[in-house]
């Protein structure tokens, strides 16, 4: 209950929707940190501080986001804006637009200068929004909607058009800024992959023409796809959910169905990461939807495995273990990747990690633990981030166990590796684990590995 008041409520519409939402003071500031943490915004409200609020005080602007956006999940009302809540006059929450709105090239454009310079608008200081991924497993995929030799808006093209050259060019690039986040983490170079998305790729897609238009927004999709990871690697969620959707609309002008399938299933990570199971299970579907049962099999593997893990984290067990099976199989009669390959090159090691977050998921965390041990063993050398992320949760995983010593000895093992990684992922992954292990302290070994990570 609500503290006894001794200041008259000044903010009555705030007052009124926490009584929609059936909320208490604590559990209201419990749904705002927790929606500022999906965007790496570290709050720490409680009943008092809503207390305050009601009787007249105005949170920061990231506090306004996550407070609107919080009510709108509860209540389902995407409209709501800081109005709403007895804020006018504050920074605007993100909703406004709907992302699969509008021209995707503009928006893409726009979306790259934004995250270059960082600006603290919508995009980079908005929130992971649960209303952009309303209806989205009802989306078809449309016909290319430009003609060649004509631009977007409908005008004759410059004469210099796009061409086959362009698009290997954006693939080497790609590539090459793949191995970077590969090796160090989302939070190095994205600077430098914003600027040559919005200043060197999105003006060509603007004269693509003939048989090279629909592989150059082939080319633009998987590098927006690359920006999304990093972001989500870096914790910008908000960027990440913006440049996914981009992926699927620039996939949909190619009509490639299999990079829309790609991005929806990273989407559905994303969901997974942030506690959406709902969403999460959806856009997996989702991603399936997209193929029908068709494509690569390495494909279909790799989405399969992700609507295990969604599956074990809504409940329902035996689906969970029957679609892990299928992956198997999948991934068994797949053809070998090209060495180039490196959007969706599911191979046995990522089944391995998808087997531990499945099982983590089902709590069998003993045996997620050796799936998780044997996943970061084989990955290659460029995959430094990667194998420092499966190996904390192999740790975190030995730690819900029951064998504190063993996470240690895998946490001292990538001590050295730990800080050269910018990734908000492999960072909370590590303050979750040195927080599952305080009690374990007393243990010469678990104080070690602490203080090495520290």
């Amino acid at each position: 209950m609500p503290p006894r008041r001794t200041r008259p409520v000044v903010n009555r519409a705030l007052a009124a929707l926490i009584e929609q939402a059936g909320w208490t003071h604590a559990v209201t500031a419990q749904h705002v940190n927790a929606v500022a943490a999906e965007t790496g915004e570290r709050l720490h409200y409680d009943r008092s501080a809503v207390g305050h609020w009601l009787t007249g005080t105005v949170p920061r602007p990231e506090a306004v986001h996550a407070a609107v956006e919080a009510f709108r999940r509860r209540l389902g009302r995407a409209d709501l804006t800081p109005e709403h809540l007895g804020w006018p006059g504050t920074a605007a929450a993100p909703s406004a637009d709907d992302p699969w709105r509008g021209d995707p090239v503009a928006r893409l454009a726009t979306l790259g200068e934004d995250d270059l310079l960082n600006r603290r608008t919508v995009l980079t200081a908005g929130t992971f929004t649960l209303a952009a991924l309303s209806g989205l497993a009802g989306r078809g995929v449309p016909a290319v909607a430009a003609l060649p030799g004509l631009v977007r808006h409908g005008t004759r093209a410059p004469a210099a058009r796009a061409g086959a050259g362009d698009v290997a060019r954006v693939r080497a690039a790609t590539a090459a800024f793949a191995d970077l986040d590969d090796r160090f983490g989302g939070g190095h170079a994205r600077a430098a992959v914003a600027a040559y998305l919005s200043r060197e790729v999105t003006p060509l897609l603007g004269v693509a023409g003939g048989r090279a238009r629909p592989d150059l927004f082939t080319a633009a999709a998987e590098l927006s796809y690359l920006a999304a990871y990093m972001a989500m690697d870096a914790g910008a969620n908000a960027l990440a959910q913006r440049y996914y959707i981009s992926t699927v609309r620039l996939a949909d002008e190619a009509g490639d169905l299999v990079l829309r399938a790609t991005a929806l299933r990273s989407m559905a990570v994303q969901a997974a990461e942030l506690g959406h199971d709902a969403e999460a299970l959806a856009l997996a579907d989702a991603a399936a939807s997209a193929l029908g049962g068709r494509g690569p099999r390495r494909t279909l593997a790799w989405i399969t495995g992700m609507r295990a893990e969604a599956h074990a984290a809504a409940g329902t067990r035996w689906d969970a273990l029957t679609l892990l099976r299928r992956t198997e199989t999948q991934l068994e009669r797949a053809d070998s990747p090209p060495e180039t390959e490196w959007l969706g090159n599911y191979r046995r090691e990522s089944l391995e990690h998808q087997i531990g977050l499945t099982l983590t998921q089902l709590g069998d965390h003993a045996t997620a633990a050796r799936h998780f041990t044997a996943s970061m063993e084989a990955r290659q050398p460029v995959e430094l981030r990667t194998r420092v992320l499966i190996g904390l949760r192999a740790a975190h995983a030995s730690v819900r166990a029951g064998d504190p010593e063993q996470a240690a000895v895998t946490v001292l093992g990538l001590s050295d590796d730990v800080r050269l990684i910018a990734s908000a992922r492999v960072h909370d992954e590590l303050r979750r684990l040195r927080a599952g292990w305080q009690r374990y302290r007393t243990s010469p070994l678990v104080a070690e590995a602490d203080a090495a990570v520290s």
